[in-house]
Parts: C-alpha cells; structure tokens; sequence
C-alpha cells in the first residue's frame, strides 16, 4: 500500500517506494536462501523524478485522470499508477494539475544577457517563439538605424550559439522575418524587387531555415503586402523545405479584411499551412465585424485549407506609438521619420491625415493611449499615463500635439498599451477550437524598463483563471490543448505537447483553485500565481515556486536545419 507523502518535505528520501524482490523459480530452497544473503535486494531502477497523485491533463484534450509521472533525464518514461516506483526525486502533486509545458507561440523574447525567462517559465510557460517584426538574423546589410538587436552575430547560427553557450532557462524557436530579408536586400526601397534581387531574398530565406530559423513570418503595416509575388515566392520556397508560414496581420482594423483575404490566398496558392498572428479587431466602430472573420475562417477551414490562429486574452494591445502615423512618414526609414516629426510645418498635415486620424481611432484615440516606455528622462515621467491625461498636465490642448512632440522628443521610439478591443469579441476567439493561446509579450523580469503590458507576465495563468475558473469560457482540458498540443500542431513539433512516455519532460504543475495573474495594466511587474513546479528537459526550472537558476532550455532547431 502506498505509504502517505509529507507535501513539500523539506528534505526529500532518496527512495519513497520500494520495488518487490524478484523470484527465482526452479532453484533449490538452499541455493535460494544462500543468495538471499550474500546478495542485497535489487531495487528497480530508480527514476530521475517521480511526480505523485496529481490530476494529469495530457494536453490533447482528453478527461483528466489521476495518476504518476516519472522521468528520467530529459524524457516522460512513463505515465499511470506507478504504485512501485521509486525515484531520487518525488513530488507529491496530490491537489495540482499536471499539465505539459506551454507553448507561447508569439513572442518577442531575446533572452541574450538575461536567460532566465522569469515572467514566462513562473507562469509554465517552457517554450517561446519569436522572430514576428525584425527577426534576430539575417543581419548582413541591414541599414543604419534599423538594427534593434545589439550583438556581433549575422546569421542564425551564430545567434543560436550564442544562447546555448550563455544558456537559457527556457526552449527557444526562432522564425525569420520576410520584413527582415526586406531590408536586408532592399533597404527602405518600397518598389518591387528585381529577379536579382528576389533571388537573393529567397537565398537568404534558405539560408536561414538551414541554419534553424523554423518558418517564415510576414507583417505588413496596413492592407497587406505591397508587392503580394513576393511574398507567394517566399511561402512556396518556405513550403518547399517543410516550414511553417505566420502571417502577422498588421491592420487588425479598417483594412483587416485585405491582409486576412491575402493570408487566406496564401494558403490556397501554394498549400502551405498559414497560422494568424493575434487575431482581434481594434476600434469600437469596428467590434461588430469580428463574427464575419471568424466565420471566414471556418469557411476556409471547411473548404481544405489549414489555417490557424493564436490569440492574447485582453482587451489591449501593445506596440510602438509609431503605429499611429501614416505610412508616407515611417516609409524612409526612422532618420528620416524623426525629422518629420520634427518639422513643424507639417503638423497640420499629419493631424488632418486621414490615415492618422482613423489610426489613432483604431488604438483607443487619446482616452485609450497610454505609454509604455520612453528613453529620455522628461518623457518617462509619463510612463503609465494615458494620452489625454498627459495633455492635460502639460497644459497641451490638442492631445494630437502632445502625441506629435513627445514622438518628435524622442526620435519616434515611444511604446504604448492601446485599450482598444471587445470583451465580447475575446471570448468569441477564444471558443474557436483552431485558436491558441500567445501573449505577443517577452520573456522578461521585475526590472523591465517602463510599464510593459501584463501580458508579458500573465497571459497563460489569465486564461486558466479567469476564462476557465471564474467564466467557464472554456475547460481546463480544452484550455490546455489550446497551449500545448495545438501549438505543437501548428509548428509540426515532435515530441513535445503532450504528457506521453518517450516525449520530453516538459511539465508544469498548478493548482487549479488559486491560479492566476496577479498583476495589472497600472502595476504590471508581477509574477504568477498558482504555479509550483516547472520541468524544462526533465529539469526542475520552479521549484515549490522558485526559481532554480537551471540553464535547462534548448534552441529547438526547424525541420530544414542542416548541421
């Protein structure tokens, strides 16, 4: 009979469970006897880890069930009722869900000097994909200015092994950025690409997923991409080499329906599977319109073609305040954008610009803009603030003008939370069984500078306690699916997703009645609650809520990785 386990013993046995002694049949009773004392009873090889009496949710979307968990090295090796085992490590899970590792899959973590990941893997969070707006490679030829990564790697395989030499607490998947090979080769040139100059972007593309970069990832800035050939060339080589195509719909507002048709024909011309970057609609006007894309959507799915979403589970997004500005001023490149902003007689073109005007509608207008991080001291005293209440303490009476000269003040680098979406329309997403999970956030700590999104810190634990707890928007097993399983669909993942012997010990334990997010868009800088233990790679990351300092991340490499 199983003996009762102390929760959170202070020193854990080496051995909590004993194996029974093997019999020797056919053996004289004397031979027997004489064994028995000269040789000491075998044990069964002890386990790494041995997780005990907890409500596994195995991530495909099955009922829970009760039972054991063992590991050892970086492997599930086996699942049920493991009555016998013994283990160097146990972990009474007795009242805790055992889930696998969440997957984010948008992200924009770069975990170079800062490996620990704490506001993702306090949350379990075991797994990030990033490379959505300037992926960190190609970097070879990339224009003045542009670069927002400081480092000496060019390609991805420098990137790479930069990580794992410095080591990560958390797995990591980088895509490459079709914007990035842009500009890589063709600088701030709007026009169409030459043969040549294709030929070299799809180089680099190849380039790129060789080296691991695991899909390609589109964005364009409003209405979808400019020169729509290009992008067709890039997803079919992408197709071509088993990779995955993300398309960041950068609209999300009145030319939403242009960039969701584009990805839909994406889909439908070259067969590659298309994945939808935070799916939502800004703007009130513009709420109503959310059933029709997700019945597109479903129409496409229903006709053949695999397309999937991710979303985050609030209703404000984040982004530089650069977006609220027309595209004839951001198009040159952020030298030239700075000095516009600058330029005093254009204030009034930019104000009366019609794409400033209902851009600015989209994010919140004044009441629903609020900055996020600044650079200067003058203008991070504002940080938290919404825009109207800045005027209003500078004295400024058009809130268009402190928006222009903050901007100008600080060379156009301004990040905001925009409050600028539907409740109504968060839950309509989240039913949809093609939806996953995402926070479009980092992996970041409490000193992270300004007043980030809650998102960063909170957007799985949210989900789990707020929209399967408290509103029963969705069940805990869907809900888990929705983080492990059905991202690991999405990226054509291996081994990782899902709670089954042989696949990699990727585990998080919480306590379903006290998860949750314990921050705020006010106070943001707060870790989870609710969330134990971690296992990245059969290695204990949070440890009875600490984290242990484990370097136990990898770089998971794409499937055209050449060594």
């Amino acid at each position: 009979m199983k003996q009762p386990i102390q929760r959170e013993p202070a020193t854990v046995p080496t051995i909590r469970r004993s194996a029974p002694v093997s019999r020797i049949a056919a053996l004289p009773v004397l031979l027997i006897a004489l064994f028995t004392v000269s040789m000491p009873v075998l044990a069964q090889p002890p386990y790494d880890l041995l997780i005990t009496g907890g409500r596994i949710v195995d991530g495909t979307g099955n009922p829970y069930f009760y039972g054991d968990v063992a590991v050892t090295g970086d492997r599930i090796v086996a699942i049920g009722q493991l009555a016998d085992a013994s283990a160097v490590r146990v972990i009474d899970a007795e009242g805790l869900v055992i889930a696998p590792g969440f997957i984010d899959l948008h992200t924009h973590t770069d975990l170079l000097g800062n490996g620990m990941a704490e506001s993702k893997i306090r949350q379990g969070v075991t797994l990030d994909i990033m490379g959505e707006r300037d992926s960190v490679a190609p970097r070879d030829g990339l224009p003045a200015g542009t670069d927002s990564h400081a480092g000496d790697w060019t390609t991805f395989s420098e990137y790479f092994e930069r990580l794992e030499d410095q080591g990560i607490s958390m797995n990591i998947i980088s895509h490459v950025s079709e914007g990035q090979i842009r500009l890589v080769v063709m600088g701030y040139d709007p026009g169409p690409a030459s043969p040549e100059q294709l030929e070299r972007m799809e180089n680099l593309l190849e380039r790129s997923l060789k080296e691991g970069a695991w899909g390609l990832v589109t964005r364009f800035e409003s209405g979808g991409p400019a020169h729509p050939e290009e992008v067709l060339a890039l997803a079919a080589l992408t197709r071509k080499h088993g990779s995955v195509y993300f398309s960041h719909i950068g609209s999300e507002g009145y030319e939403q329906q242009k960039e969701l048709d584009f990805a839909i024909r994406v889909a439908r011309e070259t067969g590659i599977p298309v994945h939808i970057l935070h799916l939502k609609i800004r703007g009130q006007r513009l709420w109503d319109e959310m059933p029709d894309f997700v019945e597109q959507i479903n129409s496409a799915r229903s006709s053949g073609l695999d397309i999937t979403a991710n979303q985050y589970p609030y209703t404000a997004m984040s982004h530089g305040w650069s977006a609220n500005f027309p595209l004839w001023m951001r198009e040159e490149g952020p030298e030239r954008f700075t000095e516009m902003l600058r330029d005093r007689s254009l204030r009034e073109r930019i104000k009366t610009d019609p794409e400033f005007i209902a851009w600015s509608q989209e994010h919140g207008w004044w009441e629903g803009i609020a900055m996020a991080r600044a650079g200067t001291p003058e203008v991070k005293a504002y940080e938290g603030m919404r825009l109207v209440d800045i005027a209003a303490l500078r004295g400024d009476a058009d809130p268009a003008d402190t928006l222009i000269s903050l901007m100008a003040a600080e060379q156009g680098n301004i990040s905001g939370v925009f409050h600028n979406q539907s409740e109504d329309n968060v839950r309509l997403i989240m039913r949809q069984p093609w939806v996953s999970i995402a926070s479009d956030g980092s992996a970041i700590d409490l000193n992270a500078a300004g007043v980030p999104h809650p998102r960063n810190y909170g957007t799985n634990v949210r989900v789990l306690g707020k929209y399967v707890r408290e509103e029963g928007v969705l069940t805990l097993e869907d809900a888990i699916r929705k983080m492990t399983s059905l991202p690991a669909q999405v990226l054509g993942l291996q081994e990782r997703g899902i709670l089954k012997p042989g696949f990699y010990a990727d585990i998080v334990l919480f306590d379903a009645d006290t998860v949750s997010d314990t921050n705020s868009f006010e106070f943001p800088k707060s870790y989870a609650r609710g969330v134990p233990y971690v296992l990245v790679n059969g290695k204990l990351v949070i440890d009875r809520g600490l984290h242990t300092g484990a370097a136990a991340g990898r770089v998971l490499r794409g499937p055209a990785y050449q060594p």
